[in-house]
């Protein structure tokens, strides 16, 4: 009988092929579905190696067996792997930036934040003149609230401004406003707490020994102990919140002329 070149070994093919006889004592071999090779060497087809395996360019390939594979958006991205789409993260939460900030979908780096106009800072941290900062922060709100009272709009102005805020708890509670408000000196008042023509931080503070406010009369500085002292008794608790126009500092007692 004729020989069947395909009875043993597989007829010398590769196990991933099939062996099929052609005439007596020959054969052929083809290698299965999801390999490539002469048919003795089989290799398993890579389809991501070609054209990404029809994955979007923003999507990963990865191969699960012989000619298949599967699609993932990358990081960033969202769709079947097929058709991948870019997440904005402007679109959630101005994408973390400040109320006062624009922000920007980059693809290298998922986004940008840029102050508005008339605001400086990061991006995250966006500040506007010193006049709308006191209102936005608990610490120095009354004294804001005094100032609009009075309509004291200084600080409103381009500066630059040296601000000397009382926290809302000691406007709050001394005796003394009232008094002052009856005899129309609260105006003076405050305006002993503002330094005209320059933004004077902490670093700066520690140099000066006399600053002249608004009201017109000297503000003594004293450095001791790593605090800033106005008048001998009014300490700088909190130093530094620069705006647009200025900088404010926050002391635990009001200044009297």
């Amino acid at each position: 009988s004729a020989i069947d070149a395909c009875e043993t070994s597989n007829g010398g093919c590769s196990a991933k092929a099939e062996c099929r006889r052609t005439t007596p004592g020959k054969r052929t071999c083809i290698c299965n579905a999801g390999y490539t090779g002469d048919g003795i060497v089989c290799i398993e087809i890579n389809p991501c190696l070609e054209n990404n395996g029809g994955c979007d360019r923003n999507a990963e390939c990865t191969q699960t067996g012989p000619n298949q594979a599967v699609c993932n958006c990358l990081k960033g991205y969202s769709g079947d792997g097929k058709r991948c789409t870019y997440i904005s993260l402007c679109s959630q939460n101005n994408g973390g930036c400040s109320e006062f900030a624009i922000c920007n979908d980059t693809e290298l780096t998922g986004r940008t934040c840029t102050c508005k106009h008339n605001y400086i800072g990061d991006g995250f941290t966006c500040r506007g003149n010193i006049f709308q900062e006191l209102l936005r922060n608990a610490n120095t709100s009354r004294f804001y609230f005094h100032l609009e009272a009075l309509s004291i709009r200084d600080l409103a102005g381009p500066g630059p401004f040296t601000l000397f805020v009382p926290r809302t708890n000691v406007l709050n509670s001394d005796p003394r406003i009232k008094d002052w408000t009856a005899k129309g000196v609260m105006a003076q008042v405050l305006r002993y707490h503002m330094v005209g023509c320059a933004s004077l931080l902490s670093n700066d503070l520690r140099t000066i020994t006399n600053i002249t406010s608004l009201q017109g009369d000297p503000i003594h500085i004293s450095y001791s102990q790593n605090s800033l002292v106005l008048n001998n008794k009014a300490e700088i608790i909190l130093s530094d919140a620069v705006g647009t126009n200025g900088v404010i500092h926050i002391i635990n007692q009001i200044l009297v002329p």
